[in-house]
């Protein structure tokens, strides 16, 4: 179990960096 939570935060984590890049890139 805990080792899904820790994958989960990791995507989350990857996806929240790849979300901000691509507003980022959006703006610019």
């Amino acid at each position: 179990m805990s080792n899904k939570k820790v994958a989960i935060n990791g995507f989350g984590r990857i996806g929240r960096l790849a979300f901000k890049s691509l507003i980022k890139r959006d703006n610019v």
